[in-house]
């Protein structure tokens, strides 16, 4: 991937008109806070019906952190909800590698999906308390190092220190 593929935008990601947007979901796939909230709210109720599909068949444990799995988006604009479970921050114990593994898998996903735009959140920085700078500098450097089909990447930052973060992690600070 390349840096002139790769957007930042401030906004609602539900919204976005693109083939898929991540949903920074929790492990159950059931909706939740934050992102996963707002998603599960956008797409309707075929989004969970799907969730509960998998939750059924293939993942009766969950959906493990660092793995993703794709849904419909229901009514949003994109096609699909691509579903990762970021890691909780920890002071103590390193979890980037999973952190970064949710970017990859997600646009593993993606190329599966044939599709050519993704819009990931700012996955691990709200409620699972990432620092905002770490998280935005895995996530361009995990999107810039992961071979892959999609065209355009589209990074949402949810607020300004969101922004700013991807914006110098692109060397456009």
């Amino acid at each position: 991937m390349h840096t002139d593929q790769i957007e930042v935008v401030r906004g609602d990601i539900t919204r976005l008109e693109v083939d898929a947007v991540v949903n920074a979901a929790n492990s159950g796939l059931l909706g939740g806070g934050g992102v996963d909230g707002a998603i599960h709210r956008a797409g309707g109720p075929q989004i969970l019906a799907e969730c509960r599909q998998l939750r059924a068949t293939t993942l009766p444990e969950g959906l493990p952190a660092g793995q993703a799995v794709a849904t419909t988006a229901g009514r949003m604009p994109a096609r699909w909800v691509v579903h990762t479970v970021g890691p909780v921050y920890s002071r103590s114990t390193d979890r980037s590698a999973t952190l970064a593994s949710c970017y990859r898998e997600c646009l593993r996903v993606a190329d599966e999906l044939g599709a050519d735009s993704i819009a990931f959140p700012t996955i691990s920085a709200g409620v699972y308390g990432w620092p905002m700078d770490d998280a935005t500098r895995i996530a361009v450097q995990t999107v810039l190092a992961t071979e892959s089909r999609v065209q355009r990447v589209v990074l949402v930052a949810f607020n300004e220190a969101a922004e700013q973060g991807y914006r110098e992690a692109l060397g456009r600070g």
